[in-house]
């Protein structure tokens, strides 16, 4: 159903509310082991005490500081305690700093302590976005979690991270962040020890970029063996060596992972993403697994889902379309984050009826006819699984090869066959990504490679909506002993623009599981799953369904060396002969959640 989104002019007076605000630099709190972390604390300028809202961050409180018209300000002047905390190991926070794992214990002791401050009242809350959204999930992994604590708001944050934030669903790892992320945050380790040698032999490895977190250089994206970026990084990012050695799912990342942690989580929380987002997998995965596996009835039943357009963009408090990509989605995309979460917190730390219950647990943005829906679940309950099946006569390779999809499944139909080569991958264009462009790009240059097959359908008569999951499940073989698959939905539209939706990858050794890899047997065939996570997207009439199926989407993902080693440990590549299946035996589709119009 078409409605307005969720959020806009709050529903009661908040100007006659507005206080002024006092900002307390550098509060110190300390640890269950003793080390010192430093917050700001902002507060109302007026007497008595008030519910607060905590953020921890590890990119230097300063900065919200230095803001007047920042998020803590904001939420301070309609009646909330808000405090910026420097992360453990950064800034101004003593000790040694290893990402997300930290934050378990440290988040449940900055939550009591914030609790106790002498202008609260014992209410908690968490807010923030990217890693601070991190920090928020992280906060799962104590059972019981802190009392004080109750309600949550994390923005743009995974809840598995093995799954999306180090590797990927599919086993790949998240190469085109993974260094260049380590990097930027490593600056400040460095500066903290006056490792000034260092700092300028980081500037070595990035390409300068408008972006936060800089690119490697083309050279050191290609990089092999990648275990050296163990010693290069020792003293930058020494947790880095963990994440090359814990390629594996298992018992190592579970005491981060929220769908794992899920049965004890206790608050309601407003998981908040977008489509273009890289960590999309965290908002759609921690909203199900809380609301089906939560032990407290509380929890299962006001979680709230919120997926918007966007990429990766920061803030989203500054309402604007723009940055991802080549496709502004119009004035119905527009979001004041500030706006939704006040009534969030509201409802929850102040006892406000600001109307935010009565609205649907799920709020999607539907691409195509760019409208927002809400929905009582997700996925919708009313979406309908269809296949649209891969054919071709054996020549689907570029976009005019003769590779065709459709609702018909396949008879007895020549394999399609390519080459990869890991030293020359199929370049990334676009997608959820962070450091190299993000968003909506122009699918076609890819599509004239002889190493990506493209499935395309007739365009379409009448409007076609998918939201929901969408999955690739693909027959193929390969002479590796191991190596990779990707998929791409791309929409064609009338004047052949080719607009990336959603992709997705399978390291073939974790064809069956995540945690115990298996080396393929060369040359035989296996039935491949490939998660591209989900999309709300409308094909319109004249606009054409698309598939790409390739073996690289680089630097978005590694490029598999195809030898079988380690990853990490190889220095050499060898091209793997790839064949994908499309025969009444071995069926290959890409699964469509489609809804009733």
């Amino acid at each position: 159903m078409h409605r307005n989104p969720p959020w806009g002019i709050p529903m009661r007076d908040y100007a006659r509310h507005q206080f002024g605000v006092i900002l307390e630099k550098n509060v110190p709190m300390t640890t269950r082991d003793g080390v010192t972390l430093y917050a700001d604390v902002w507060h109302p300028d007026a007497p008595g005490t008030f519910p607060v809202l905590l953020s921890r961050t590890p990119y230097g409180k300063e900065s919200a500081a230095q803001n007047p018209n920042g998020s803590n300000a904001f939420f301070a002047r309609f009646g909330y305690v808000t405090v910026m905390q420097d992360c453990r190991g950064r800034f101004a926070s003593e000790g040694d700093y290893n990402p997300l794992f930290q934050e378990v214990t440290d988040g449940y002791d900055a939550v009591e302590w914030a609790a106790r401050l002498q202008w609260a009242n014992g209410r908690v809350g968490t807010c923030g976005q990217s890693y601070l959204g991190a920090t928020q999930y992280a906060i799962t992994g104590n059972d019981p979690m802190p009392p004080s604590l109750q309600a949550m708001a994390p923005v743009s944050a995974s809840s598995d991270f093995h799954q999306s934030w180090v590797y990927h669903t599919g086993g790949a790892s998240m190469w085109g962040w993974l260094v260049p992320y380590a990097i930027f945050k490593g600056r400040n380790t460095l500066e903290r020890v006056g490792r000034q040698d260092l700092l300028a032999k980081l500037d070595e490895y990035v390409d300068p970029a408008t972006n936060f977190s800089m690119p490697l250089k083309n050279g050191w994206f290609r990089h092999r063996p990648i275990n050296d970026w163990i010693d290069l990084l020792k003293e930058t990012a020494p947790y880095f060596a963990d994440y090359i050695r814990e390629v594996n799912d298992g018992p190592f990342w579970q005491p981060i992972n929220l769908n794992v942690q899920a049965p004890h989580v206790s608050v309601p929380i407003l998981h908040i993403s977008s489509w273009y987002d890289i960590f999309l997998e965290g908002a759609l995965n921690g909203f199900q697994s809380i609301r089906s596996t939560s032990r407290f009835p509380q929890a299962r039943a006001n979680q709230k889902l919120v997926i918007g357009p966007w990429a990766h963009l920061f803030p989203f408090v500054v309402p604007t379309t723009g940055g991802t990509g080549d496709i502004d989605f119009g004035p119905e995309a527009l979001m004041d984050l500030e706006s939704l979460e006040l009534r969030w917190f509201d409802y929850w730390l102040k006892d406000v009826e600001a109307g935010i219950m009565d609205e649907p647990p799920v709020s999607v943005f539907t691409m195509g006819e760019n409208r927002w829906e809400g929905f009582e679940s997700w996925p919708p309950p009313k979406a309908r699984s269809v296949r649209w099946f891969l054919h071709s006569s054996g020549a689907a390779n570029t976009a005019t090869g003769d590779g065709t999809l459709s609702t018909t499944p396949p008879s007895d139909e020549a394999p399609d066959r390519f080459q990869y080569d890991p030293d020359n991958p199929v370049p990334t264009l676009g997608g959820n990504n962070l450091s190299i462009p993000l968003g909506v790009k122009d699918q076609r240059p890819v599509e004239e490679r002889n190493d990506v097959l493209v499935y395309t359908a007739e365009a379409q008569v009448t409007p076609m909506q998918v939201t929901g999951p969408v999955t690739v499940e693909l027959w193929a073989s390969t002479s590796a002993l191991d190596t990779d698959f990707t998929a791409k939905l791309v929409d064609v539209h009338p004047d052949g623009y080719a607009q990336n939706l959603a992709d997705g990858i399978i390291r073939t050794r974790y064809r069956d599981s995540a945690s115990e890899p298996k080396l393929n047997v060369p040359g035989t065939p296996y039935r491949y799953v490939i998660d591209l996570w989900a999309t709300s997207h409308v094909f319109l009439p004249a606009h054409r369904v698309r598939l790409e199926v390739s073996s690289s989407n680089f630097p978005r993902f590694d490029a598999n060396s195809n030898t079988g080693e380690a990853f990490g440990a190889g220095a050499d590549a060898a091209i793997a002969h790839q064949m994908v299946f499309h025969h009444a035996s071995m069926e290959s589709f890409i699964v469509f959640p489609v809804m009733p119009r």
